[in-house]
């Protein structure tokens, strides 16, 4: 790079790639992330720039929605249990209105809107109803929730597989169609999403199942962002602490060893403590 080479922010500006077309009466959906805003594909800051209307939800924060363009309406479409919440009739209806008024319609939601979310129910109408639409994923909370409190949801020495499993089904109830032998036996890591109402319930089904009560589980209410709150404990007092320690929703529960290597990983954790964790995870790796 010589002297003339452009550099700094406007720079990197210039060497991003080329973004699809946002065409008027079009509908994105598009994931959001867990919170924090750096965590946005560039696909969604593009999507927040162009959009004429932003349909989004309660998950969606006012530092990612402050990134919209300068025109954009947006609308509130919120879904909470619990509390007063739009119908989802409703928030389909106005993703075609919108569209078929010619506007370039961003449904923004947070996390991934395709796992657990109602993503594809939205992707399904729209195309039942003609219109033209892109599908985005964003950073899903297990994943980003984890990270940012010092858990890689994966670890080789760990793990060799993940199950995701919702806290509730359609009608709000607990999820009760799973075979929580199977879960029990057969899946290292269990991550449940939405889980905090049920966690009692979920917790109680897979020790019955045969998962020991003492095993490792770390909780995670409103990941990656300045509330973030973190919780480790084990399975049989899951709840009770969640409960102790006032956890809101949103909130991601993992089940598992995974969840040991936070001791050397914790972000806010001082450098020598993590030293001293990771030499002795490692011994343990060593003697087994």
């Amino acid at each position: 790079m010589n002297e003339n080479t452009p550099s700094g922010p406007i720079a990197a500006a210039s060497r991003l790639p080329e973004m699809p077309a946002f065409e008027p009466g079009s509908v994105w959906l598009v994931g959001a992330g867990p919170g924090d805003p750096g965590l946005l594909s560039l696909l969604a800051f593009h999507a927040l720039g162009q959009a004429d209307d932003i349909v989004y939800d309660a998950l969606v924060g006012d530092g990612i929605l402050a990134l919209a363009g300068a025109g954009a309406v947006c609308h509130a479409a919120g879904k909470r249990g619990g509390k007063p919440s739009a119908k989802q009739a409703d928030i389909t209806e106005k993703l075609i209105e919108l569209a078929r008024a010619g506007r370039k319609v961003l449904r923004l939601k947070g996390g991934d809107p395709f796992i657990f979310g109602r993503g594809g129910e939205e992707a399904l109408a729209l195309a039942a109803a003609e219109v033209p639409f892109r599908l985005v994923p964003g950073i899903t909370a297990a994943v980003a929730g984890l990270a940012y409190a010092g858990i890689p949801i994966t670890d080789r020495r760990v793990n060799s597989a993940v199950t995701f499993i919702t806290g509730h089904e359609a009608g709000g109830g607990p999820p009760e169609g799973l075979d929580w032998r199977a879960l029990a036996s057969g899946a290292p890591v269990l991550i449940l999403y939405m889980a905090l109402k049920h966690l009692a319930w979920m917790a109680e089904r897979l020790i019955s199942a045969g998962l020991d009560p003492d095993t490792a589980v770390v909780l995670i209410s409103k990941a990656t962002t300045a509330d973030q709150h973190i919780v480790e404990t084990h399975l049989a007092a899951a709840a009770a602490d969640a409960e102790a320690a006032k956890l809101e929703a949103p909130a991601i529960v993992a089940i598992g060893d995974v969840v040991g290597l936070r001791a050397a990983l914790d972000p806010s954790a001082t450098p020598e403590a993590r030293a001293r964790a990771a030499l002795a995870l490692s011994a343990d790796g060593d003697r087994d």
